[in-house]
């Protein structure tokens, strides 16, 4: 039943921002700057739970009435649950030595350095599972089986995320389950692809033929989607076409297995990125991811059992296990499995974070990170041809990644003009 209540001490917020407010939309953050309280001897009659906001102009105040005692608190200590105003965006509160203290988190204090955070461990796990899974295939040339292990060390991953409710597992129907197989089976094939790539030839080499894919991905747009790629986009990439061509041309690594194998992993991904925008209505990126998983891990036992399982059951086990033991080569199978995850993981958590330019030039630097270290760790020798080659794809997809983001900003620009 509601009351009436006569204080003598209504409160006022001083929000330093040019919108109006309501109760219902998003939440004003609580922190040490942008705005005061201020207190006035005045009588005002409020009814139970009674919140105004009035609108507000340039430098706008918002009333706000409070009942003590139908709040149970004594003098003037106020405790904030949650504040809540409409279009304030990122519009701060500050409640200078009271007893509301800041709500800002580590990472909203210092967002520069955990976004770095973020980018130096996604580098990192990449490097690492690159190096231990060349590693892997210098003893062990199985990559069918390997891909396995991969997507099943996820899929357990995964698995007891959910069942700790980290996170919660989304329900999926049956026809979702069909919009996302196609998605899965490229993931797969594109992953199996890459492996065998991997095998054949050196890492460094692998990941130039992979700078291909922006080519790949605008002539889907183009082609298969129908959307009008701008001419520049199409110039930037003559430079990732000649660079990836002189170092094929020289590289001392080459055969047709690895170089074929990384041109269909390059197709497969990109047909993989078309058909996820039609899958990630209605689920969040790390479900899709974890179910893309646990899909493409079915699709990829049956060709492992056909084209490995005789040569595995026959001497590839044994031989692997006399070269380094038991315990080493289970190790390494879990843990490149563990790495492929985490990495793929912190990608997408990373990319989540920063804007599509920087997103741009993360994935450009990884590429550039993953061959350096790979041509230091395993001493691989390359042409003068060769490195000329490669410098000039990677600048070719810097270039493409830089002009690409700025047109993505300028389309959301415009959309959110359009919005307002």
């Amino acid at each position: 039943m509601a009351s009436s209540v006569t204080t003598t001490n209504p409160i006022h917020i001083s929000v330093q921002r040019p919108k109006i407010s309501s109760l219902f939309l998003s939440p004003i953050r609580v922190s040490t700057s942008y705005g005061l309280f201020n207190s006035r001897a005045l009588q005002h009659e409020v009814k139970e739970s009674n919140l105004v906001f009035s609108s507000l102009a340039k430098k706008h105040v918002v009333p706000v009435y409070s009942s003590l005692s139908m709040l149970g608190l004594k003098q003037r200590r106020f405790h904030v649950v949650e504040a809540l105003a409409a279009d304030a965006g990122d519009s701060e509160i500050q409640i200078p030595n009271g007893s509301v203290q800041s709500s800002k988190s580590f990472g909203e204090k210092f967002p520069v350095l955990v976004t770095g955070f973020f980018f130096f461990m996604w580098y990192f796990l990449n490097v690492i599972f690159n190096i231990l899974n060349k590693k892997v295939y210098n003893y062990f040339p199985y990559p069918y089986f390997v891909s396995v292990v991969h997507l099943l060390v996820g899929v357990i991953y995964c698995l007891v995320g959910w069942s700790l409710g980290l996170p919660k597992c989304a329900p999926i129907d049956k026809e979702f389950l069909l919009l996302l197989t196609p998605v899965a089976f490229c993931h797969a094939l594109g992953h199996v692809m890459s492996n065998v790539s991997f095998a054949a030839v050196a890492v460094s080499f692998t990941h130039t033929i992979k700078a291909l894919e922006p080519f790949f991905s605008a002539s889907a747009s183009q082609f298969v989607l129908g959307h009008q790629i701008p001419l520049s986009l199409w110039l930037s990439l003559a430079p990732v076409v000649i660079g990836v061509s002189m170092a094929s041309l020289t590289e001392l690594s080459f055969n047709w297995t690895g170089f074929i194998s990384a041109m269909i992993s390059n197709i497969a991904f990109t047909y993989r990125s078309i058909y996820s925008k039609k899958a990630m209505n209605g689920m969040d990126s790390t479900n899709v991811y974890a179910y893309t998983s646990v899909i493409a891990f079915f699709f990829c036992i049956p060709p492992a059992i056909l084209i490995e399982g005789p040569k595995l059951m026959e001497f590839g086990f044994a031989n692997a296990i006399a070269k380094v033991g038991l315990v080493k080569f289970l190790s390494d199978l879990f843990w490149i499995g563990m790495f492929y995850h985490l990495y793929n993981q912190l990608a997408t958590n990373t990319l989540e974070r920063v804007a599509p330019l920087t997103h741009a030039v993360g994935n450009v630097l990884k590429r550039v990170f993953v061959i350096g270290f790979s041509i230091v760790v395993f001493g691989n020798k390359i042409s003068t041809q060769t490195g000329i080659g490669t410098a000039i794809a990677i600048a070719g997809v810097a270039i493409y990644s830089l002009i690409k983001a700025n047109i993505e900003e300028q389309k959301q620009k415009g959309a959110a003009a359009l919005a307002n």
